[in-house]
């Protein structure tokens, strides 16, 4: 149940779409951020693709800078908002695993990799949850 003089509130303080739009870029920033800084330091991109033993290194980079920037982009546009929170929900899932695999790790390191592991399944989380809105308001 809404509360009346809550939601009147926000709405009068901010308006929805705002607020809406402020929370999407809130959850594409680390893509954003991470597609950017992969841009304009390729070297670093290709690095991090060698450190976790993916080949060929250079094009994946480009791939990977690719997909944060325009997967962000459309969900912050709109325009196949669904299709782009789907791409970056798949993404970090994928490379959850590979970053993130507490599983097989030292047991002094694990609390730390497994804190990480948790925070990106809640990334997933809300990007399924925007493609699901999406889907659910086109109807």
């Amino acid at each position: 149940m809404r509360n009346p003089s809550v939601s009147g509130w926000s709405s009068a303080v901010v308006p929805r779409p705002t607020v809406r739009w402020l929370a999407l870029l809130a959850l594409c920033a680390a893509y954003l951020q991470g597609g950017l800084v992969k841009l304009f330091d390729f070297s670093s991109a290709i690095a991090e693709m060698q450190h976790f033993g993916l080949s060929p290194a250079a094009p994946l980079a480009a791939a990977v800078i690719v997909l944060e920037l325009g997967a962000s982009a459309l969900i912050l546009t709109g325009r196949y908002r669904g299709l782009g929170a789907l791409a970056l929900a798949l993404f970090t899932f994928s490379a959850n695993l590979m970053a993130n695999n507490f599983w097989s790790q030292p047991l002094a390191q694990r609390g730390m990799a497994m804190n990480g592991f948790f925070e990106h399944i809640g990334l997933v989380g809300g990007f399924v949850y925007v493609a699901w809105e999406d889907l659910r308001q086109k109807r």
